[in-house]
C-alpha cells in the first residue's frame, strides 16, 4: 500500500472522509472531524471526484502519489547515459574514474549508474558452509582446551581508568594466572562435557578425558574416535 510514512489518515480514514462529504458534511467540518487541514480534506475529496469508477472501487485514487516529478529537463539524454554505463561495464571503474573518462560530473555519473542498477559491483556468490555430521552418536568426539585469564577487578574497558596505577595487574607479583576450559563435544548429538581446570598438564587432561568418557557412557554414547588438535585418536 502506497501511504506516506507521516500521513495522518490511512486508507480507511480517507474513505470515511470522502463518504462524510458525500453525505452532506462540508469540507471544513469534515477536516475538523478527522483532525486534518481543510486543504487535505479538499485534496482527497477532489481526487475522489475526478477518479474513475474503477479507481474508486479499488481505492487507488486515495493512495499517495509518487513525489517524483513528471519531467526532468536537466536529466541526461539516453545516449549520454548509455556512454556512462558502457564505460562502467567495460572497465569496472567507480564513479570518479568513469567521470574522468567520460567528462561528466561525478555526481551525475553516480546518479546515472544508480538508476541503471550498476552503481555497485555484483556481490560474489558465497559458497555454502561445508558442514558435516557423523551418522551416529559416539562416532566422533571433538576435544579442545581454551585458556581464560583470571583477574581481581575489571580492566580499563570497564572502568575507563588507563593510568599507570590501573596497569598493576601486569606486574608478575599481581598476576593471578589462568583458568583452562576443557571440553568434549559429540559430533552427532552435540552433547558436551566441560570442566574448568587450573592447568592443561597431561595428568589433568587424562583425568578429564576419563570423566568425560564416563559421562558420555551414562548417556548411552560409546566413543569410537576422538579428534584433538593433534588429529584423530
Amino acid at each position: 500500500m502506497l501511504l506516506h510514512a507521516d500521513a495522518k489518515l490511512g486508507l480507511a480514514g480517507r474513505l470515511a472522509l470522502v463518504r462524510a462529504v458525500e453525505d452532506g458534511v462540508s469540507l471544513k467540518q469534515a477536516a475538523a472531524s478527522f483532525s486534518v487541514s481543510p486543504a487535505t480534506a479538499h485534496r482527497w475529496w477532489h481526487r475522489w471526484l475526478d477518479a474513475s469508477e474503477e479507481a474508486r472501487r479499488s481505492l487507488s485514487c486515495l493512495l499517495d502519489r509518487s513525489s517524483r516529478p513528471r519531467r526532468s529537463p536537466r536529466q541526461l539524454a539516453p545516449e549520454l547515459e548509455e556512454r556512462i554505463c558502457a564505460c562502467r561495464r567495460e572497465t569496472g571503474w567507480g564513479p570518479r574514474l568513469v567521470a574522468g573518462a567520460t567528462g561528466f560530473a561525478h555526481s551525475t555519473v553516480w546518479k546515472v549508474l544508480k538508476r541503471a542498477g550498476i552503481s555497485r559491483p555484483p556481490r560474489a556468490v558465497r559458497e555454502s558452509a561445508n558442514s558435516y555430521e557423523w551418522p551416529c552418536p559416539g562416532d566422533l568426539l571433538h576435544m579442545d582446551t581454551s585458556r581464560y585469564t583470571r583477574f581481581m577487578r575489571p580492566g580499563h574497558r570497564v572502568t575507563g581508568d588507563r593510568s599507570q596505577r590501573s596497569r598493576n595487574w601486569m606486574r608478575p607479583e599481581t598476576r593471578v594466572g589462568y583458568d583452562y576450559a576443557h571440553a568434549i563435544v559429540d559430533d552427532h548429538s552435540r552433547l558436551a562435557y566441560v570442566e574448568l581446570q587450573a592447568d592443561e598438564k597431561a595428568a589433568t587432561v587424562t583425568g578429564f578425558l576419563e570423566r568425560a568418557l564416563s559421562f558420555f557412557a551414562e548417556h548411552g554414547i560409546v566413543a569410537k574416535q576422538l579428534m584433538t588438535d593433534n588429529g584423530l585418536s
